[in-house]
């Protein structure tokens, strides 16, 4: 790819080594802003997050334009990954739909961007890296709802003719966009991604998608209005949506962990040919959450209880221990409220279509318990299990460190068993 380079009123060159350091908060706060009106096309907006020196040195028109050839050549910024920090300038990898591209960035105290530079990426090797796949054909998926607009990627087969099969793959618990990372978190295995790649070398198309309040998602819901069925909504919007496609002969519903009881929910009664759960969580919420607590001193479980026996009574509970806010803060009990009244091993007992049960045996979140309690829910599902695949869906030891690296290398493939399991059971529906 051609040399790119886009650069703001201050002007500083790639090193060739820089400090590591954590992220700074604001950097991210900043980045993820960028990242939405970027996406957006909104030039303008990020035109307004520049520093009144920037703004001199670069005018509105000559914003727009930079930008304008940015997105002609990368396409959708899709993920940013920290690097490192130094000086004040912190360093990203920064992944388009068509390209990787390093990025340099500096914040200054009023929490505008006083730099920016965007240049090739090159890895390891010295070699620029794209993220292209030489089978694959995405486009930009949106469907509009009452409540917002569902933002996806539609992943064909380069090769296809006729109508074939297509997958709808629902994401995992917390802040998981539709390519399977947490960026909050520094979390990028492009798990989804890389199964949709190796779905469509095998001649099936896939939808992934962000969830609400994740990634492009576009909604007026606030974190405290989001309920546990809204997820489940969007599932069933987008079953509707391709079921009346002409280009697809079977709708397939894949849930990966807590997408697996979104998924099983939004099967029922509905027009979906088959139905997968990958590392399928089978304990109601509030119990599961106990369990990953294990281990924790006492007044954090027990804070922990005295939260979900007031969820349980239909009532949030204000005096959150600041060890549980992460996960059980005021602003997001009312969702937990909705997702603890279902129980997975009674729901999949509702799904009528055939059912295929995945599950690794080296994940660290989901372990083989979990599947044999949904597959007595559901006696006819057939369950495949897979040596040495863990969370996100790759090949990792038991031991921890080496198992959660995985968790931020895109690099390694998603295990060819789990391909191979999802391919057989797809091509196999009816």
């Amino acid at each position: 790819m051609k040399k790119l380079l886009f650069i703001t009123a201050l002007i500083f060159s790639l090193p060739q080594a820089y400090a590591q350091a954590a992220e700074p908060g604001v950097y991210r706060i900043v980045l993820n802003k960028f990242m939405l009106y970027y996406n957006r096309n909104q030039a303008d907006s990020i035109f307004n997050m520049f520093a009144a020196e920037v703004k001199k040195d670069m005018p509105a028109q000559k914003n727009r334009e930079m930008f304008g050839e940015l997105q002609t050549r990368s396409g959708r910024l899709q993920r940013a990954s920290f690097s490192g920090l130094a000086d004040g300038v912190a360093t990203y990898r920064v992944d388009f739909q068509k390209a990787v591209l390093a990025m340099q960035i500096s914040i200054n105290s009023s929490g505008k961007i006083g730099g920016l530079l965007f240049d090739n990426y090159r890895g390891e090797t010295g070699r620029a890296r794209t993220a292209e796949d030489p089978y694959t054909t995405e486009t930009p998926l949106e469907l509009k709802t009452l409540s917002g607009a569902i933002r996806g990627t539609l992943a064909m087969p380069k090769q296809a003719s006729g109508k074939i099969p297509v997958v709808i793959i629902i994401a995992s618990s917390g802040p998981t966009d539709r390519d399977g990372n947490k960026p909050k978190f520094n979390q990028n295995p492009d798990s989804y991604k890389l199964l949709a790649y190796a779905l469509a070398k095998n001649g099936i198309a896939s939808v992934r998608y962000d969830k609400r309040l994740i990634g492009e998602v576009v909604t007026p819901t606030k974190e405290t209005q989001l309920r546990f069925d809204d997820y489940i909504d969007d599932a069933v919007t987008l079953i509707g949506r391709l079921s009346e496609d002409e280009r697809f002969s079977k709708v397939v519903v894949l849930g990966h962990s807590e997408g697996s009881l979104v998924g099983m929910l939004a099967t029922i009664g509905q027009p979906v040919n088959g139905f997968i759960s990958v590392e399928g969580e089978s304990l109601q919420g509030d119990k599961l959450m106990t369990e990953q607590l294990k281990g924790q001193p006492d007044y954090v479980t027990q804070g922990f209880k005295q939260i979900t026996d007031s969820l349980r009574r239909g009532k949030t509970y204000d005096k959150v221990d600041p060890k549980l806010y992460s996960i059980a803060r005021a602003t997001v009990q009312p969702y937990l409220m909705t997702w603890m009244r279902f129980d997975p091993v009674k729901e999949i007992k509702k799904v009528k279509v055939p059912t295929l049960l995945i599950q690794g045996t080296t994940d660290l979140q989901v372990n083989a318990a979990y599947a044999e309690r949904l597959k007595k829910g559901k006696s006819d599902a057939k369950v495949v299990m897979i040596t040495g695949m863990n969370y996100v869906l790759k090949e990792a030891p038991a031991t921890q460190a080496a198992n959660l690296a995985t968790y931020n290398q895109p690099e390694l493939p998603v295990k060819p068993e789990l391909v191979a399991a999802v391919t057989d059971f797809v091509k196999a529906l009816k």
